[in-house]
């Protein structure tokens, strides 16, 4: 199965390297095309607002919202935002794909990014590391949604359905796992 990668902006490149050693072939999605050509979708992070420009002017709205009806998306950061049901910080359009509110750049600026070791049930035994820039938080989780990793008190990784969020990158670290999981995901 081909998995898309949403590459209008953000680090589609590093996400594309995650799912080849995952196991799977990654192909970038900036067409209609490209994404009916594919079983699921990983939307980067970068900026939401940025992304949400690039998705108007290439009328790309209306088709993620018909592949998301069938089809797995994996939102991470910037992509967590757009898969949201509500937005806020301020508040943006989204997709509404997921039953969960989010506070774009909770984290505060660049300089507040970070990496963090963190625990899940859904991959242990061992700690995965997490890594936050400018990252939004998941300030509410409708009853649907499962919270698969928290950090503190806040979800940061979480699944509704067929769909999955990240506050965090995954395609930044060495750890594959997080990728792996949502390709031999059902959905």
């Amino acid at each position: 199965m081909k998995i898309g990668v949403l590459s209008f902006q953000g680090d589609f490149e590093a996400h594309l390297k995650a799912v080849r050693e995952a196991g799977a072939e990654g192909v970038q999605v900036r067409n209609r095309q490209q994404l009916l050509s594919c079983g699921k979708l990983i939307i980067p992070g970068g900026e939401s607002t940025t992304l949400l420009k690039f998705l108007e002017i290439e009328n790309f709205i209306s088709p993620l919202l018909e592949f998301g009806r069938k089809h797995p998306i994996f939102g991470t950061c910037a992509g967590a935002i757009l898969l949201a049901r509500t937005v806020e910080n301020p508040c943006q359009l989204s997709l509404g794909l997921m039953d969960i509110g989010v506070r774009r750049n909770a984290y505060g600026r660049q300089t507040e990014s970070h990496t963090q070791i963190c625990e899940s049930a859904a991959l242990r035994p061992e700690a995965f590391e997490a890594v936050f820039i400018r990252a939004p938080i998941i300030t509410r989780v409708g009853s649907g949604v499962e919270v698969l990793a928290r950090s503190n008190a806040d979800p940061i990784w979480v699944r509704e359905g067929i769909h999955w969020a990240s506050t965090f990158h995954p395609e930044l670290s060495e750890d594959r796992r997080i990728h792996r999981m949502f390709l031999e995901a059902g959905g």
